[in-house]
């Protein structure tokens, strides 16, 4: 591959990410930024636009729920303080989005049947414009809908005492109702009478994470990684940290670790590419884009813009553009697809 790949790319200044709760009852998150193929004015560069699929996964429904085949949702953008910022309604496969939404935190809730049934933490942090987006997966029950679980391996599960199960389980249930200080109490009681409890420690990372207090969560992390290397949650909660924190060449062997123990994981092939481009390796960040678009070419739409940038970086002109030709494809309502049509026209144009 061509080594010129390899020159120093400027893409952002920062990087949206959200905790992960190990539950039953959690919330599948992908979060994607890209920017724009220019530079944005200072009044757009504080402004984002924050959009989604909410997708149910079909299977057994009861009683109470086949009177309605094709439910909807409400969708709750929440600040930190717990005002409703916006709300939309939306129904299976259905998008949603919130516009103008300043960087920083927030809480992105959904409802079925007035009831909340998830809640996720939002971090929004750029120096100029981007789209963040995140999908919102759901499963059906026997009686009811819930957020599908993160596919955990068997090697996964950790045995406790009763106490330290029903504590775990208490933790769980704090974090979903946003009690982080007492979800913090409960973890560390665990871990103070079994500190092998490399789950506790990722639901403990967590925690602290949704409080802004990155020291701390990194430190519970790391913790998680060493007593289970290859607890792949861990893995890509630490890895999508620091890659938060701009730590990009300590997120290349974690992020490594997570590709090595879940290779199909187009999350883990997607932030290890970004972090192998923010480290300015250009050629490798191009093979987990790629791979990252081969497992997930939908979902993962947004490698190609990477793609895009790192071939206009090296002058591969006509590649750029046809990697923008293939997101446009996919995402035929970007806002900004104006601005890629031009180069698209210009560039495919000047290489015949």
């Amino acid at each position: 591959m061509n080594n010129s790949l390899d020159k120093p790319i400027h893409l952002f200044e920062g990087i949206a990410s959200n905790g992960h709760v190990l539950e039953v009852l959690s919330i599948l998150v992908s979060v994607f930024l890209f920017p724009p193929l220019g530079m944005c004015t200072q009044e757009r560069s504080e402004r984002h636009r924050l959009y989604g699929e909410v997708k149910l996964e079909r299977g057994p429904i009861s009683n109470a729920l086949s009177v309605n085949r094709n439910p909807s949702f409400d969708v709750i953008l929440y600040s930190l303080s717990g005002n409703v910022l916006g709300r939309q309604s939306v129904l299976n496969r259905g998008p949603y989005q919130f516009v103008d939404v300043p960087s920083g935190q927030y809480d992105l809730a959904i409802e079925f049947q007035s009831r909340e049934i998830g809640r996720t933490r939002i971090w929004i942090f750029a120096s100029f414009d981007r789209d963040v987006r995140q999908d919102l997966e759901l499963a059906w029950s026997s009686t009811e809908i819930y957020h599908k679980p993160m596919t955990v391996f068997a090697g996964d599960s950790y045995e406790r005492s009763r106490s330290n199960q029903k504590g775990f389980e208490n933790a769980q249930h704090a974090i979903r109702k946003k009690r982080y200080t007492e979800a913090t109490s409960m973890l560390k009681k665990i871990l103070a009478d079994d500190s092998n409890d490399f789950q506790s420690w990722t639901e403990l990372g967590t925690t602290f994470l949704a409080q802004s207090i990155l020291d701390e969560a990194e430190v519970a992390y790391v913790h998680a990684t060493e007593l289970s290397p290859t607890f792949f949650v861990a893995l890509l909660d630490l890895g999508r940290l620091r890659l938060m924190r701009k730590d990009f060449v300590g997120a290349i062997p974690i992020l490594l670790r997570a590709v090595e123990t879940k290779p199909r994981s187009a999350d883990a092939n997607f932030y290890l590419g970004e972090a192998y481009l923010q480290v300015k390796k250009g050629s490798t960040a191009v093979t987990y884009f790629c791979e990252a678009l081969r497992l997930d070419p939908i979902g993962k739409a947004e490698a190609h813009l990477r793609l895009a940038l790192l071939y206009n970086a090296a002058g591969l002109k006509d590649k750029a553009a046809i990697q923008y030709q293939e997101f446009l494809k996919k995402r035929p309502d970007y806002e900004d697809r104006q601005t890629l049509e031009r180069y698209i026209d210009a560039n495919l144009k000047s290489s015949r």
